[in-house]
């Protein structure tokens, strides 16, 4: 254990780490002197080789602090169940929680704002990306930290690229012109869609590219559906027309939702896919894929009429407030949240004896570190590129049931729907809600 503690305070700089003799200088701002030893925190987080790893080493953490952690980890399918449990019951059964960002303003009544601690510790947010930093916010309130969040890429068939002569596309003229080459060459799809509507709102994913580029957005300034502006019509019946008019898109896709989609392509089905960067190391992984590491490459999202922007999505850690046990759960957040881990956790593929596999960080400085895209062939430079012009979806209580009326317009849309009848019934359906909502 001494050992270990040794070599961990060793490989981390002076600046963070000075230790002098008789004092107790912590790292990551811990406060010294372990007030909250014997403090035991609950934790739920989702089911990733990410957050495994954090509790893996979560060892380091108990030895400088001795607070004991006790993690529970959940399928994404459960998740929200399971959170929003939490919330209703109101017990402090966990006192740091895991969730998606678009789930925030709904649990922002329990969660517990960090702003104060931030400051009272000078940590600063923009060590994040601003999507990232935007994702854990609400109402101008810093809710937690947002510990696994994704960019989007297009990974595409590198051996088939090169075969028939193509480069990775730049734009989705690009796309659509490489799609039909290799579907009419190959047999297989051009790019894997997925426009099925499951309650996740999952084809909304790339159509928010689509419509950002075009200037258009969800909501204007006063709250009123703004998808239906000419712009934003036209981007959306662009979306649609991958499928309906230029047929690029693999079997199943008015039905797929994304995993259907990474399967699709995971199995050498389908040329090309816009997704989360997370799924790379999935796509040549033996155990769910037929591709080897060689066929599969990546590049940033393709410009929309000259213009790219994209979607970020995260799941951030809160403390409940219901929790008995508040400070010891700063404590924690501080030490999950900081930049060595975040950067250590991508770099090394072994953590106590078990293999992890993970490309996931979140800190500005972990994705333009060199060790770090040494490690995982410099998809962080490219989700870097990816995050600097990317938005989030719209951060209010009301966004699922209005995310649905949209999601339900999209799927419809893809079967051969007039897409924009489609989305004026959605704006006057969304209106109604806000409207009840008291936004006008």
């Amino acid at each position: 254990m001494l050992k270990k503690i040794m070599l961990f305070f060793a490989g981390l700089t002076l600046a963070s780490t000075v230790t002098l003799a008789g004092d107790n200088i912590l790292p990551y701002q811990l406060k010294s002197g372990k007030p909250y030893a014997g403090t035991t925190l609950n934790i739920l987080a989702v089911v990733t080789p990410q957050f495994k790893a954090y509790e893996l080493r979560d060892e380091e953490f108990e030895s400088l602090t001795g607070i004991k952690l006790n993690w529970t980890h959940t399928p994404f399918v459960a998740l929200q169940e399971k959170v929003s449990s939490v919330g209703v019951a109101a017990d402090g059964s966990f006192d740091v929680v895991n969730y998606l960002d678009s789930w925030g303003p709904s649990y922002a009544y329990w969660l517990e704002p960090i702003d104060a601690w931030l400051k009272r510790d000078g940590i600063d947010m923009n060590r994040y990306p601003e999507a990232f930093k935007k994702s854990a916010m609400f109402k101008g309130e810093t809710l937690g930290f947002p510990l696994r969040a994704h960019p989007q890429l297009m990974f595409y068939r590198k051996d088939l690229f090169d075969k028939h002569n193509l480069q990775a596309p730049k734009s989705w003229s690009d796309v659509v012109s490489a799609g039909k080459t290799i579907k009419s060459k190959e047999g297989i799809g051009g790019l894997a869609c997925y426009y099925g509507s499951d309650g996740n709102r999952q084809n909304l994913f790339i159509w928010l590219n689509f419509l950002w580029a075009a200037g258009a957005d969800v909501f204007d300034s006063q709250m009123k559906p703004a998808w239906t502006t000419s712009a934003g019509l036209k981007a959306t019946r662009d979306y649609i027309d991958l499928h309906t008019k230029h047929g690029i898109c693999g079997e199943g896709a008015v039905s797929n939702v994304e995993q259907d989609a990474r399967i699709q392509y995971a199995q050498g089905k389908a040329a090309m896919i816009p997704v989360w960067w997370w799924a790379y190391s999935g796509f040549y992984n033996p155990n769910q894929s037929t591709l080897s590491k060689d066929q599969v490459a990546f590049a940033g999202m393709p410009a929309y009429m000259g213009k790219t922007v994209t979607y970020a999505i995260s799941m951030p850690y809160s403390i409940s407030k219901y929790s008995k046990n508040k400070e010891a759960a700063w404590e924690f957040m501080k030490w999950l949240s900081n930049p060595e881990l975040d950067r250590r956790n991508a770099i090394e593929r072994e953590v106590a004896g078990t293999k992890i596999v993970n490309n996931v960080v979140t800190h500005t400085s972990s994705m333009l570190d060199a060790e770090v895209n040494a490690a995982n062939d410099n998809i962080q430079q490219a989700a870097a590129a990816s995050l600097k012009n990317s938005d989030i979806m719209p951060q209010i209580p009301e966004w699922p049931e209005v995310g649905d009326l949209l999601a339900s317009a999209i799927q419809k849309a893809s079967t051969g729907g007039d897409v924009d009848q489609l989305m004026k019934d959605a704006a006057k359906k969304a209106e109604r809600i806000l409207r009840r909502a008291g936004y006008y």
